[in-house]
């Protein structure tokens, strides 16, 4: 059952070798073999290679796989190397030679292509949905929260005064960045490559310009030895994007582990969201937060991957291009669940008021003091030298009153214009 079947029998353990566990990746892609297979029928009639006839029975065979494939009952069986073979074994099942007629004009190579140009499409919108859904909750955590007192770090010792509000919205406005990576990502694989076959184009008059419209393509990728070498470049791509968002959420689950633990003991979360332990009663674990930190790591070590598989290859296709699928797919799946349960367990989180007035905060406003001395006439260098001293002696007493008035500081957010800034 393979579409390059040319009679002879292949060694069993080469077979197992190369299909690998394909099988088992394309299930993620079948629903985008199908919709292409849909548009290339299409224009297969167009060009008076199909009759009106075959292509109404190849659009209702795709649309049964399609229904199937919607409902989980689609499978793809031990005998078929991929998808592709066995989309095209239940068109021949049914509709006998007309059946065959679906792989003219086209290769495994530019099918495989396609596939993963629209699950990629696709995956990155929702992913980008996904992202606007957490930045709102994040704005809105912002919004509840601006007046609560956070103490800001740098070098993890104990430096300027923040806030919850500013804590939120900081996340939140780092994912706008993100965004613009996945939008570009978005316009990378928003290029139609079907026609490009085994990656030197096809000797029949297809219209090119006929499916990419029919698929929703922005445009196509023209020169078809250039669609072929999509393959991997697409990948990298998209690694970056989602590796940047990564980074994000890990460091954003890093803070929120931190700020969970006892010596901090900033935020809290409901049992139902922590974890115990075996031997110790008290634990309240944040193993999501833990979870998310680890999957994210992952996931940024994705981009190394993508460059270490296809650096270097020559131009047209090579089978190595097999090995992008099955860590970019799972990534995709990933980040989806991370950011659906980022979402849901941010949204309970326990915020906690903290004691300014605590000893180890004290020295949080020595650059307030500072600044009420340059205001009342002292050079900034002799008010440091002043507040320095009085820190080494013990005698400074911290001022408290000032207010932080400009644009995204601690006593004026701007989100509103960070939620302005979210592209559209």
């Amino acid at each position: 059952m393979k579409l390059w079947d040319k009679g002879i029998s292949i060694d069993k353990k080469v077979e197992q070798f190369t299909v690998g566990n394909d099988r088992e990746i394309d299930i993620h892609i079948a629903k985008y073999d199908v919709i292409a297979s849909k548009a290339h029928a299409k224009m297969l009639h167009k060009i008076g290679i199909l009759t009106t006839i075959e292509l109404e029975q190849l659009l209702g065979g795709l649309e049964v796989l399609a229904n199937e494939i919607e409902a989980g009952e689609f499978v793809i069986d031990d005998q078929f190397e991929d998808v592709h073979s066995k989309i095209e074994y239940e068109l021949t099942a049914t509709l006998g030679d007309v059946g065959k007629k679906i792989h003219t004009a086209r290769s495994r190579n530019d099918q495989v292509l396609v596939a993963c140009h629209l699950y990629y499409k696709e995956n990155l919108s929702l992913v980008r949905e996904k992202v606007k859904t957490l930045f709102d909750t994040l704005l809105s955590q912002a919004e509840v929260y601006k007046d609560k007192v956070l103490p800001g770090y740098t070098h993890l010792q104990v430096a300027m005064p923040s806030s919850f509000g500013l804590w939120f919205s900081a996340y939140a406005e780092q994912m706008i960045d993100d965004v613009f990576l996945i939008d570009a990502a978005i316009k990378t694989v928003d290029q139609n490559p079907l026609g490009s076959a085994a990656g030197y184009g096809s000797s029949f008059p297809i219209d090119r310009e006929f499916t990419t419209k029919e698929m929703d393509f922005a445009t196509l990728k023209y020169n078809v030895v250039a669609a072929q070498m999509g393959r991997g470049k697409n990948e990298r791509t998209i690694s970056v994007a989602l590796g940047s968002l990564a980074n994000t959420l890990a460091r954003f689950a890093m803070d929120t582990c931190l700020y969970m633990s006892q010596n901090f003991g900033f935020i809290s979360f409901p049992d139902e969201l922590t974890t115990g332990s075996s031997i110790m009663p008290h634990k309240k674990n944040p193993d999501v937060f833990e979870l998310i930190r680890g999957k994210c790591n992952k996931i940024q070590a994705l981009q190394t991957e993508m460059v270490l598989i296809t650096n270097n290859l020559p131009s047209g296709y090579h089978r190595d291009f097999q090995l992008l699928k099955e860590n970019m797919i799972a990534a995709f799946e990933e980040i989806k669940d991370i950011l659906d349960i980022y979402n849901y367990s941010i949204q309970q989180i326990i915020v906690k008021d903290v004691d300014i007035n605590d000893e180890k905060y004290k020295y949080l406003f020595t650059v307030d003091n500072i600044n009420t001395l340059v205001v009342e006439g002292q050079t900034f260098r002799e008010a440091y030298q002043k507040i320095g001293g009085q820190v080494q002696d013990g005698t400074y007493v911290p001022d408290t009153s000032k207010k932080h008035t400009h644009v995204g500081s601690i006593h004026n957010l701007s989100l509103d214009k960070i939620q302005a800034k979210f592209p559209k």
